[in-house]
């Protein structure tokens, strides 16, 4: 497992391995979606992303930037359901 560090930047990004970026982004995928999820359960139908919670949209943050990086190297990241 990859220790990710609180500010990601490109530098590191390319540091990566192809498994290891696919990894790290199967991470902050789970912790945005759990973190969503749970933000939908408390606000229902009322539920707007970017509305919701600093750390809701830090999380977001953070996996949007590591799957704009394996999209770049053409990766298809796994999804576990």
């Amino acid at each position: 497992m990859t220790a990710i560090p609180d500010r990601l930047n490109t530098t590191w990004l390319g540091t990566l391995t192809d498994a290891d970026l696919i990894d790290v982004e199967a991470q902050l995928h789970a912790r945005f979606i759990d973190l969503e999820n749970r933000e939908k359960k408390v606000r229902g139908k009322k539920y707007d992303l970017v509305r919701g919670p600093a750390d809701l949209m830090a999380a977001w943050d953070r996996w949007s930037r590591v799957c704009t990086a394996t999209r770049a190297r053409s990766l298809n990241p796994r999804r576990h359901p």
